[in-house]
């Protein structure tokens, strides 16, 4: 009887896909300098056969979102090659649908081998299953770290901390035992009291305050070093921040009492919401000059005038 013929082993030819996500929990993971560096290496010591190179800078997290690996599946299955060689599980899928797409792909028989730093993903069955929980691992500790920031979040502003950049006119605390409060800007804080105080009690517009900032005080933010925008003044001007409370997330309805010392009181700020609805009333029902009713022009056509 005939010796069984032995399957020859298909030859893998590799894509190198280097990812950096963008989100904050990705900045222990290598650059993708580092990563393409490591990545070559290994391919040089191990003989393996890179046929193109891919860099990606996207977050995982969400299903179909990263051009780069759309085309890397796209292209192997279209046969271009039959392998992905990359630093890690993760840098692949960080979701169920991407990594579906790969296990689809692998069960196709159209991606041969995964080979990351410290292991390889053959086409079969445990090592499918063993990728797979690997990268369902990673988006546990995904979706565990947007809980616990949520949380972490939702505590800070229930004792009454501002959580994101601090408003124009504030610093926040640099001390480690305070470092999430908000201290008032000395040079900043008081111009920022008589923006409010001029539209209240002088009946300023936010152009007028625009002109008076930039080009009689030459102001200045302390991030940036920056101007004030006509956009900006009106942001400080309908801001609750400055007489201590403040809505978080914006638009939720959730209101919290501030820790930080407001700069206004809160009579001061209904002044300022009164003067500027006024203001745009004033804008709104204004007539200018020949708009009402259109001109009328007597031409001579041929034989009449006609007025249009």
């Amino acid at each position: 009887m005939a010796a069984k013929q032995e399957a020859i082993p298909v030859k893998v030819k590799y894509c190198l896909y280097a990812r950096k996500g963008s989100e904050s929990e990705e900045r222990q993971v290598l650059s993708i300098d580092s990563q393409i560096k490591e990545m070559l290496q290994l391919a040089e010591r191990e003989g393996l056969e890179i046929v193109t190179m891919k860099r990606e800078s996207h977050s995982a997290k969400e299903t179909g979102q990263r051009p780069v690996f759309n085309e890397i599946v796209e292209e192997v299955r279209n046969g271009k090659y039959n392998g992905i060689l990359t630093w890690a599980p993760d840098r692949i899928s960080r979701n169920a649908g991407d990594l579906g797409r790969i296990v689809d792909l692998m069960d196709e028989k159209k991606l041969s081998e995964i080979r990351t730093y410290g292991q390889t993903f053959n086409n079969s069955p445990n090592e499918k299953f063993l990728l797979m929980i690997l990268c369902s691992q990673a988006k546990l500790e995904n979706d565990n770290k947007s809980i616990n920031v949520k949380r972490g979040l939702k505590t800070r502003v229930e004792m009454g901390l501002w959580p994101g950049p601090v408003p124009t006119g504030y610093f926040k605390e640099k001390r480690v035992d305070r470092r999430c409060e908000c201290i008032i800007d000395p040079e900043r804080a008081p111009i920022i009291k008589q923006m409010f105080e001029k539209v209240a009690y002088e009946k300023w517009s936010g152009k007028k305050l625009y002109n008076w900032l930039r080009f009689d005080l030459n102001f200045r933010t302390a991030a940036g070093k920056k101007h004030l925008s006509l956009g900006n003044v009106f942001t400080i001007l309908y801001n609750t921040f400055y007489y201590g409370s403040f809505e978080y997330p914006r638009k939720s309805g959730n209101w919290y009492q501030g820790k930080h010392p407001p700069l206004i009181t809160k009579e001061l700020f209904d002044l300022v919401q009164q003067q500027m609805r006024s203001n745009a009333i004033r804008t709104e029902n204004k007539e200018f000059a020949f708009t009402k009713h259109p001109f009328r022009i007597p031409i001579f056509c041929g034989t009449v005038w006609m007025k249009f």
